[in-house]
C-alpha cells in the first residue's frame, strides 16, 4: 500500500499510538485517532491523574470513544482503506480478578473492529500483538534439541531455581531467538488474549481475502511510557524508582534476557508495514524487536548510568506469571519491511 491512503488508529493517542500517529501523518496518510483516553479516564485505571494526552496536530480526526462502541468504531472506519489496532489494555492481568475486563476489552475490542473492518471492505489490518504470545523463547537441550520448558513451578522459584529445565531429561537448556514459527504458549492473560486476537485477525483474512499482518512487539519502552502501575513495562518502572530516588528493584537474579526495542523504531515498522502489505487472505506475523539481547539487570544499570542514580538491587523476588528468557529474531520483518530498529538502547534509555 504506497500513497496517500485513509487509516483508522486505535488507541492513537497513548503510549505507542502517539508516535505510529506522529510517523503515519508524516508519511503523507490521513488518519483518523479512535481513543476513549481522557483525564477520568487515565485516572480511573491508574489510581492517579496522569498528564493528559498532548495535543493532536491539526488535520487528524479524533474520534472519542471505546474500541468496543461498534457504532463509533463503523462511523470511524467509514472510508478507511487500512487499519491500525493498537488499543487494548496492556500487563500481565495481575490477578484472575483482571481476566474479564482483559477478554472485554483486548477480544471482543478486536472482534468489534474486525467487524467494521469487514463491513467497510477496509482491505488492510495491521494489529499489535506481542512477544508473550511465544511464552518462554526459543531453548536448546544437550541432548533433545529444541525444545519448549514447561511454565516454572512456584517452589522453584522460591527457592531460587530461575532457569527452566528441558522437560524431557531435566536437563540445562541454552535460551536462543526465538522466531516467527515458534508455537504460540500464552502463560498469563493478556498473552491469552493476544493469541486469540491473531486468530480472529487470521479468521478475518481468510473470509475477507484482505490482508493482515500481527506485529509482535518485543518490550517497547521510551518517552511517554505509563507511569509506575501493576501495568507499566519494567523499563518505566526502573525509571520511576530513579526519579524518586530510589535503586531499581531488579526481580530474580536479572539475568532474565529479553530485547527492548524503542517506540520510535516500532511506529516506524507499522508504517513499513503498510508500505509492504502482505499476501491476501492469510495472516502474516512478525517479530518486530531491537535485534539485540539485553538482560533485565543490564536495562536497570543502563538506566541508572543515564540518571546518574543509585546502583540496583537485585531482590530474588519473581512474579508467577513471568517467563524466564524471550528475545526475538527480527530477521523475518528486515526481509519483508526493509526495517530494522536504529535507536540503540543507551541512546534509547536517555530519553526516558
Amino acid at each position: 500500500m504506497l500513497g496517500d491512503v485513509r487509516i483508522l488508529l486505535t488507541g492513537g493517542l497513548g503510549f505507542i499510538g502517539s508516535p505510529t500517529r506522529r510517523a503515519l501523518v508524516a508519511a503523507g496518510h490521513d488518519i483518523v485517532v479512535l481513543d476513549r483516553a481522557d483525564t477520568a479516564d487515565r485516572k480511573g485505571r491508574t489510581g492517579r491523574t496522569e498528564p493528559a494526552p498532548p495535543p493532536v496536530p491539526d488535520g487528524v480526526e479524533v474520534i472519542r470513544a471505546d474500541v468496543r462502541d461498534l457504532p463509533a468504531v463503523r462511523a470511524a472506519t467509514t472510508h478507511a482503506d487500512a487499519v491500525v489496532h493498537l488499543a487494548a489494555k496492556v500487563g500481565l492481568g495481575v490477578s484472575l480478578a483482571d481476566l474479564d475486563d482483559y477478554v472485554s476489552v483486548n477480544d471482543l475490542g478486536t472482534a468489534v473492529v474486525l467487524r467494521a473492518a469487514a463491513e467497510a471492505g477496509v482491505g488492510d489490518v495491521v494489529l499489535a500483538s506481542s512477544m508473550v504470545v511465544y511464552g518462554e523463547g526459543r531453548y536448546t537441550c544437550t541432548s533433545d534439541g529444541v525444545v519448549a520448558p514447561l511454565p516454572r513451578r512456584a517452589a522453584d522459584l522460591e527457592a531460587g531455581e530461575f532457569e527452566p529445565r528441558c522437560p524431557h531429561c531435566g536437563g540445562t537448556l541454552e535460551p536462543g531467538l526465538v522466531t516467527e514459527d515458534a508455537a504460540l504458549d500464552p502463560r498469563n492473560v493478556y498473552a491469552a488474549t493476544k493469541v486469540h486476537d491473531e486468530h480472529l485477525l487470521a479468521v478475518w483474512a481468510r473470509e475477507t481475502g484482505a490482508r493482515a499482518t500481527a506485529l509482535r512487539f518485543h518490550n517497547v519502552y521510551g518517552p511517554g511510557m505509563p507511569a509506575d502501575t501493576p501495568y507499566a513495562g519494567v523499563a518505566s518502572i526502573f525509571a520511576s524508582e530513579l526519579a524518586a530516588g530510589r535503586p531499581p528493584r531488579v526481580t530474580e537474579d536479572g539475568a532474565q534476557r529479553r530485547d527492548f526495542v524503542h517506540v520510535d523504531d516500532v511506529a516506524d515498522a507499522v508504517v513499513a508495514t503498510l508500505s509492504r502489505p502482505g499476501t491476501p487472505g492469510t495472516l502474516r506475523a512478525l517479530n518486530v524487536g531491537s535485534g539485540r539481547v539485553t538482560t533485565v539487570g543490564e536495562l536497570a544499570a543502563a538506566l541508572a548510568d543515564a540518571r546518574g542514580g543509585p546502583r540496583p538491587v537485585v531482590t530474588g523476588s519473581y512474579r508467577l506469571g513471568d517467563v524466564r528468557h524471550v528475545a526475538a529474531s527480527s530477521e523475518r520483518a528486515a526481509r519483508e519491511l526493509g526495517w530494522r530498529a536504529r535507536i540503540a538502547l543507551a541512546d534509547g534509555v536517555a530519553d526516558l
